[in-house]
């Protein structure tokens, strides 16, 4: 195996890169399945990628911008 098959809740948000209340909010609406094993919330990596791969893409911006994305090092554009 590649990884762990399953996260305790501050795993789970580490390796998804989402806060704790995120993830909670997703499993309250039944959005992310979470196991309990006595008082532990465990997520399964399967459930955390199928999540994950849920969520709705970012639509890219038509047009131009006064910004450029600050991964691609650059700065404000003069004015």
């Amino acid at each position: 195996m590649d990884g762990p098959i399953a996260f305790s809740v501050a795993e789970a948000c580490s390796a998804a890169r989402i806060g704790r209340t995120s993830l909670y909010q997703a499993i309250r609406a039944g959005e992310l399945r979470a196991l309990k094993r006595g008082r532990r919330t465990i997520i399964l990596a399967n459930d955390l990628r199928r999540y994950l791969e849920s969520l709705p893409a970012v639509a890219p911006k038509s047009g131009s911008s006064k910004f450029r994305s600050a991964c691609d090092g650059a700065t404000r554009s003069p004015k």
